[in-house]
């Protein structure tokens, strides 16, 4: 079974995908870390399509890239702002679609989140959920995650939603098929629950 959650940064996806992956027994793949480290990675000058191509990146509780933990680095407003641009170029994309779907179609159940999940990696997965937000609560939850000022978060995060929807190759948008879930007045437990419901109803015989 492969479960796709999109939508756009502080809409929840993270942390819904990865407490929906332990509900239902299936590995998370988190897709927006692997455009993080390609962004650190070349943040010094080295062709980000090389590094989306080469670079060993290992996904869990710690992301690694080339063995080295960057789990923090990568989560910093730099990285985060240059990973956003780099997602842009086709060529970085066309590398980590490939390398995304080797993992999701390698075996076993995946829950997998991202901006083109449901669009483009897993087209014909299972269940494609389309996760959103008020501006202000997603400004605001990612504030409190990074220690930065709200408004400050909102106007970068507002260029992000523009470069990410209006971007030539896989801009952010919903699937055809996929389910919308607002989650601005929500707990997280309630969003797990109706996503894990809709992913058991949609594999039932």
């Amino acid at each position: 079974m492969i479960v796709a959650i999109d939508g756009p940064a502080g809409a929840g996806k993270s942390t819904v995908a990865r407490a929906v992956a332990s509900a239902l027994g299936g590995t998370y793949l988190d897709s927006g870390a692997m455009y993080r480290v390609v962004a650190l990675r070349s943040a010094a000058g080295a062709d980000p399509a090389a590094v989306a191509r080469d670079v060993a990146i290992g996904l869990g509780e710690q992301v690694t890239a080339d063995g080295e933990d960057v789990t923090p680095a990568i989560r910093t407003p730099e990285v985060t702002a240059r990973a956003s641009e780099i997602a842009a170029l086709p060529a970085v994309r066309e590398a980590l679609v490939e390398r995304q779907r080797e993992l999701l179609y390698g075996g076993g159940d995946w829950v997998a989140e991202g901006r083109d999940i449901g669009t483009v990696v897993a087209p014909d997965a299972d269940l494609k959920i389309f996760l959103t937000a008020s501006e202000e609560a997603r400004a605001a939850r990612r504030a409190h995650e990074l220690g930065l000022d709200a408004a400050e978060v909102q106007g970068a995060q507002a260029e992000r939603d523009r470069r990410d929807a209006t971007r030539d190759y896989s801009p952010l948008k919903p699937a055809a098929d996929a389910v919308t879930v607002d989650t601005t007045d929500l707990t997280i437990e309630q969003v797990v629950d109706r996503i894990v419901e809709l992913a058991e109803a949609a594999v039932a015989p």
